[in-house]
């Protein structure tokens, strides 16, 4: 712990760009409950509510799109900075919206922040953290993503009891405050040792990562090693340097652009984007009444999140990848398969004056569900979501790395984008019927993940090259890295 003692505390740091997009999802899934913010945008229908929630995951979209070449070319310490600007601005515009039209618009351009964002912080981690702690490292994005969940959701209930449009304009100015926190932070923060390497700046690199791994000691023979395979890395890599995102489609590259975008998919057909942006409404059809219930039960859902992330970043180096997605992913099959049943078996449709449904299920089955809601909401916390940072973030070559993050980045975006889309109608007029969608998703994902998904753990970046270098078939290709740690005495428990 005290050698990492730095690169905890620059990990902590960056960490904050997550904390601004749990923010800002948290932030608009409780308001979208408040009555002071259904009159003054006139009660927008369950296609205009879409539009508004997925009008940030757009925006998210675009700017994920630009990171990687605004990661290699500004750094990706700068390229954090620009994005905190951004993301301060398309906040102001929300927090100061006089129509839906302008409250859109700043939910595009807070997303363009928080696209960027998303792709740099992952890759300036994976870029300073050793192989025995970087899972834990970047775990600390999902963590803080389920703070600022958690934050947004009690900040919310807190301002629902004003009587005026401050009660949902407060919430949305507050998440101007974390982003000039992590854009000042920054600026004390170093550049990562590889992007200096790649960028001729070797004197700064021995200078950086004698600061995060041996007290500012530039003769520590561990941290000398480490900056001379650095070094002989980003030298193959010029050697066979991406000058397009077209390359990026061609072997030996396109097997973990592949997996690495279906990972970032499979991520977001877990479905907690409509637990996380819907969750009020769902729990209002279970049976909750009145807009406190459903706003504290929102809230400890953020609390379960928030906690069901704390084992994963323990343990998620000792665990492995694939043996935390394929648990992660039964988990949540489970869990939607007794809420699909349940629901299904009982509910009994009725629509209010304001035309919202109500299931009208019995009270324990009601309770039932909303249980499994939260085992849901624990079991992905504990797996789909530290992972789906974690994998695309550390299996690339440094070369590459931005652009292919920003690549499995946009798709993460992408598909978040039309699930917040068409949610909230899927919700109002199929219900069990989602729940059933997903559980059979988790269920396939868990052979996925068994079948093509290698394990990284304990590895370093530079080590992906023969990871990644046998057969597609992960499953079958245990024998030849068991090979290859013996003969180069590398320790890797429980692989599977």
């Amino acid at each position: 712990m005290s050698r990492n003692r730095q690169t905890y505390m620059v990990g902590g740091v960056a960490a904050l760009g997550g904390f601004l997009f749990g923010y800002d999802t948290g932030v608009i899934s409780s308001i979208l409950e408040m009555d002071y913010w259904k009159d003054y945008f006139h009660k927008p229908s369950s296609t205009g509510v879409g539009v508004i929630v997925a009008m940030l995951t757009a925006g998210c979209f675009v700017g994920s799109l630009f990171a990687g070449w605004l990661a290699d070319r500004l750094s990706r310490k700068r390229t954090i900075m620009l994005a905190c600007v951004v993301f301060s601005l398309g906040a102001a515009i929300q927090c100061g919206s006089r129509n839906r039209a302008m409250l859109i618009a700043g939910r595009f351009v807070a997303g363009l922040g928080v696209g960027v964002l998303s792709m740099a912080v992952p890759v300036f981690m994976s870029e300073i953290a050793p192989p025995s702690i970087r899972g834990r490292l970047v775990s600390l994005q999902q963590w803080a993503i389920t703070w600022g969940l958690l934050v947004a959701f009690w900040i919310d209930y807190g301002t629902h009891f004003i009587k005026s449009d401050a009660s949902w304009r407060i919430p949305m100015g507050i998440q101007i405050v974390p982003a000039l926190i992590l854009f000042v932070s920054m600026s004390f923060m170093p550049y990562t040792p590889r992007w200096l390497v790649n960028n001729g700046r070797e004197d700064e690199a021995l200078r950086v990562l004698a600061r995060l791994r041996s007290s500012g000691d530039t003769t520590d023979a561990e941290m000398i090693a480490e900056l001379r395979n650095i070094k002989t890395a980003v030298q193959i890599d010029r050697e066979t340097a991406v000058t397009s995102y077209t390359e990026l489609l061609r072997p030996p590259i396109r097997r973990r652009v592949i997996l690495g975008v279906l990972m970032r998919i499979l991520e977001q057909l877990t479905g907690i984007n409509v637990t996380l942006y819907f969750a009020p409404t769902i729990f209002k059809q279970s049976g909750l009444t009145g807009d406190n219930a459903s706003l504290l039960a929102q809230g400890l859902n953020g609390v379960i999140n928030c906690l069901a992330t704390v084992p994963a970043i323990l343990w998620i180096d000792k665990w492995g990848r694939r043996k935390t997605l394929m648990f992660g992913s039964l988990a949540c099959g489970i869990s939607y398969f007794i809420q699909a049943v349940a629901t299904g078996a009982t509910q009994n449709k009725t629509y209010d004056d304001n035309g919202d449904l109500n299931l009208n299920m019995p009270t324990g089955v009601s309770y039932l569900v909303i249980v499994f809601i939260y085992v849901f909401v624990a079991s992905f916390a504990m797996s789909w979501g530290p992972i789906g940072w974690i994998y695309p973030s550390e299996i690339f070559p440094t070369h590459i790395r931005s652009k292919a993050n920003s690549v499995t980045t946009a798709s993460n975006w992408l598909f978040n984008f039309v699930i917040g889309l068409v949610s909230p109608i899927l919700i109002k007029r199929i219900t069990w019927g989602l729940d059933l969608i997903f559980a059979l998703i988790m269920f396939a994902s868990v052979a996925i993940v068994f079948l093509f998904f290698p394990e990284t753990k304990n590895r370093t970046l530079e080590e992906m090259e023969f990871i990644f270098g046998g057969s597609p078939w992960a499953h079958k290709d245990k024998k030849r890295i068991a090979e290859h740690d013996a003969t180069t005495n590398h320790y890797m428990d429980d692989k599977v």
